[in-house]
């Protein structure tokens, strides 16, 4: 099986709506991953077998990024906690409703699209390093 049929079957199987929904019912980070490894275990042994120094760089650079999002995403959600406690305070003293606020779900919205985005093109370039390179050799 190559890495492109390994990749889009393993992609198939991370299905990012489905793990809401396990986080949503309280299931931990961990024992979602835990159980995709143990689904997919005869598929990402093989795509470990075919991964190259570079491909590891990249998945490494991706980890990065992910690492980036997270954080990005905490810090939104601190702000708007501030915000919030800032409004709640105000709401105590002088009893007024403020005109608007942010919604989180757009900018998650932005964020898992932007991400996803992002995923999709690193996958689609260790395929194309995998092709060119065996179009060479």
């Amino acid at each position: 099986m190559s890495k492109i049929k390994i990749l889009n079957s393993l992609e198939k199987s991370w299905k990012r709506d489905d793990i809401l929904l396990n986080l949503k019912k309280g299931l931990g980070t961990d024992e979602i991953v835990n159980e995709f490894l143990v689904k997919n275990e005869r598929q990402i042994k093989k795509l470990n077998s075919l991964l190259r120094p570079e491909d590891i760089d990249l998945l490494n650079q991706v980890e990065q990024l992910s690492t980036c999002e997270s954080r990005l995403i905490n810090e939104i959600t601190n702000l708007n906690y501030l915000k919030n406690n800032e409004n709640h305070h105000i709401l105590n003293q002088q009893k007024i409703v403020p005109a608007s606020t942010v919604s989180f779900h757009k900018i998650s919205s932005f964020i898992i699209n932007w991400s996803n985005k992002f995923v999709v093109i690193a996958l689609l370039t260790i395929s194309a390093i995998a092709l060119s390179k065996q179009a060479w050799a």
